[in-house]
């Protein structure tokens, strides 16, 4: 739940999609590295008013230094496509972000915005697309984010800030009420699926068959070959779209063609690719029916998947291979070397 330069994992949620704007510079306040952005502070009558930020930043932010920031977040591209919202896809629970120097060569990226923040505050912050792409997730813009426009929107809520050890102890009680949550919510979620997806057979006139997990198929070209077993490395060429309404978000048309390869049954894909795969026998062709459980649950995917989207897959089993065979396994990593590694990533992604 910290804070990692991976794209998705940095987002965090909205609450202020209707605060009031400032009338400064087109609505936006400037950085002298050219963050746009607009704050607000909440009053002791629970309003909100503009908070003014010194071209130097806040000045208190260094007594925040090596504490934890929870915050709501989310992300938008430059068409205003949701790209991460954390109240939906961490069920309420804010993200947390340690707090550290902001470096010069992070300024203009998310680490800048965030050090100008103070509990309690809103705030809406517009980044050049460019900008914080190389200085924060230091990975090129993705083709999407581009065709998208030249800026990404972030909206946050401040939480709180807290010390490391009071931090990891809410941590540790979030996770065990998220993972309860998401339990209950993908039963629930599964029985809505399992209707929708018996209508939709239904309408489309599919002849479909349901696996122990809740994956449905339907083999309209029957292959020869095999089915494959757990571990082999499957072939498989495919297209993906919204059940709801039809909308392709992937296929291996986008790849020239190239069939997408994995070890089946071995949790590299979304388990109703794993389930509903291993019924197709080498060669033939069909559909997949997922549920959202077994796709990418409340959590969604990107702008393109929403949170409990039901998912078709148009696929092709191409081929079944052997997987090759492993080297033999080194030496086991006791505990202590692996919280090692593990804190010297975490040093690496924070630039120290």
């Amino acid at each position: 739940m910290f804070f990692q330069r991976t794209f998705l994992s940095l987002a965090l949620a909205a609450g202020i999609l209707s605060l009031a704007s400032c009338n400064k510079s087109g609505d936006f306040s400037k950085t002298p590295s050219g963050i746009e952005y607009k704050i607000f502070k909440s009053t002791a009558a629970g309003k909100y008013e503009d908070k003014d930020v010194s071209k130097d930043g806040d000045a208190t932010y260094k007594e925040r230094i090596g504490k934890i920031m929870a915050l709501h977040v989310e992300y938008r591209t430059g068409k205003d496509s949701v790209l991460f919202n954390s109240r939906k896809q961490q069920m309420g629970f804010p993200v947390r972000v340690p707090l550290d120097t902001v470096r010069a060569a992070q300024r203009g990226g998310l680490e800048e915005a965030i050090s100008l923040l103070q509990p309690g505050d809103s705030a809406v912050f517009r980044f050049n697309v460019d900008t914080i792409f190389a200085k924060s997730f230091r990975q090129p813009v993705p083709p999407f984010m581009s065709k998208a426009g030249k800026t990404m929107t972030m909206y946050v809520k401040v939480d709180k800030v807290q010390a490391q050890a009071e931090a990891q102890a809410d941590v540790q009680k979030m996770q065990v009420e998220q993972q309860a949550k998401m339990a209950a919510h993908a039963e629930e979620q599964l029985k809505k699926d399992d209707v929708a997806l018996q209508a939709y057979a239904k309408k489309n006139n599919l002849t479909v068959q349901k696996d122990a997990s809740g994956v449905y198929y339907a083999i309209t070209t029957a292959g020869p070959g095999p089915k494959p077993k757990a571990g082999q490395i499957v072939s498989v060429l495919y297209k993906g779209s919204l059940l709801e309404n039809g909308k392709v978000f992937d296929s291996s048309e986008k790849v020239g063609n190239k069939p997408f390869d994995f070890a089946i049954g071995q949790g590299q894909v979304i388990p109703g690719w794993d389930a509903g795969i291993a019924q197709f026998p080498k060669g033939s062709k069909g559909v997949l029916l997922v549920p959202s459980s077994l796709a990418y649950g409340q959590r969604g995917a990107g702008a393109d998947i929403p949170a409990d989207a039901i998912l078709r897959f148009d696929v092709e089993l191409v081929d079944i291979k052997n997987a090759p065979a492993q080297p033999a396994a080194g030496p086991q990593m006791d505990e202590a070397e692996i919280r090692r590694q593990i804190e010297a990533m975490q040093r690496q992604q924070q630039g120290k």
